[in-house]
């Protein structure tokens, strides 16, 4: 929920992106190819100072794939809780690009161990209880940044007006992840391998933004700028995910290798196709719009899907090449397609 600047660093909610999504396209692919999946949120919050000594007088190092080292130990860095949206902005705008916003952390943190993140500030929101929650209103669900992808999950609530987010939301990481990480984060971090951000974009989603000039409501189809980059400002803070409810047919196909891994390529089908969207196949999360274009003309599954890979610029790491990257995209758009009705 807050804007990314720099590729490498994650963050969420808020100011920085938080996901844990860490690096690609030749950064050893997150530094391992079997790294499980993360995820992390981002809030508000203003009050408690603290120093939080990371330990940089200990140098410990790690070895990673590819040689040479990597450091192990965060810089040190100084602490603020934000217990309210308020506060958070305060915070930011106190800080600026200094400060990362911190809730579920599945992204920030790991960043921070290996030196790829250096903020000088942690603003906390993990404790702005305004931020957390499932509303549906008429044919509107709202969430709050905050609630976690294992609150999606298990929500009947989301099970009856959106059943297509709560499965997404079951699939993400591990137990582990999903009981910490936050949708918010998630979306904020605007990592393209992530699942519920291209979920949000498949459903035409809106996303609500709070800054100190007050507050913007921002279409998911123009939320996501670049890679791990997003439109939120500095000092801005995604407070709350708008979807519509839909009950139509429904799919989310993802290829990995274990459960918890990133998606190599994911599809997410809405609405029986009319809003399609891919994992991990361009710099951004993005739709399918040539498939969309292809359902709505009346093509069958199959014929949609050819266009899958359709102005997408897969990545080459050592999970998959472009091309697979592209195979893989047509095929389980078919399924997906399939599975949804079509």
């Amino acid at each position: 929920m807050h804007r990314h600047e720099a590729g490498p660093h994650g963050d969420a909610v808020a100011h920085q992106p938080d996901g844990g999504e860490g690096h690609r396209r030749g950064w050893d692919n997150r530094l391992d190819s079997g790294r499980d999946e993360r995820r992390g949120g981002r809030a508000a919050a203003h009050g408690h100072h603290g120093r939080e000594d990371a330990g940089v007088t200990d140098d410990r190092e790690t070895s990673h794939r590819g040689g040479g080292r990597r450091i192990m130990i965060p810089a040190a860095v100084d602490y603020v809780r934000a217990d309210s949206v308020e506060a958070a902005i305060a915070a930011l705008v106190e800080h600026g690009d200094e400060a990362k916003l911190l809730a579920g952390g599945q992204s920030l943190l790991p960043l921070m161990r290996l030196r790829l993140a250096t903020p000088t500030v942690l603003v906390d929101v993990g404790r702005a209880t305004d931020l957390a929650g499932i509303s549906v209103e008429g044919d509107t669900v709202s969430i709050g940044a905050l609630t976690t992808h294992s609150t999606l999950e298990h929500s009947a609530e989301l099970a009856v007006a959106c059943p297509l987010l709560a499965h997404v939301a079951s699939v993400v990481g591990d137990p582990a992840v999903r009981h910490r990480g936050t949708l918010g984060g998630s979306v904020a971090h605007a990592d393209p391998a992530s699942d519920l951000p291209a979920a949000v974009l498949a459903l035409g989603g809106t996303l609500v933004v709070a800054g100190p000039g007050g507050t913007r409501e921002v279409a998911a189809t123009d939320f996501f700028t670049g890679f791990l980059e997003s439109v939120l400002g500095v000092d801005e803070v995604l407070t709350e995910v708008r979807v519509p409810v839909s009950t139509g047919g429904w799919s989310y196909q993802k290829f990995n290798r274990r459960a918890q891994d990133w998606a190599i390529v994911g599809v997410v089908v809405a609405e029986g196709g009319a809003g399609v969207s891919l994992v991990n196949m361009a710099s951004t999360p993005m739709r399918a719009t040539a498939v969309e274009a292809a359902v709505a003309g009346g093509a069958s599954a199959t014929d949609a899907a050819a266009s899958a890979a359709d102005g997408t610029e897969p990545p080459t790491d050592n999970q998959a090449d472009g091309a697979y990257r592209e195979h893989l995209a047509r095929v389980l758009t078919a399924r997906a397609l399939t599975a949804a009705g079509r």
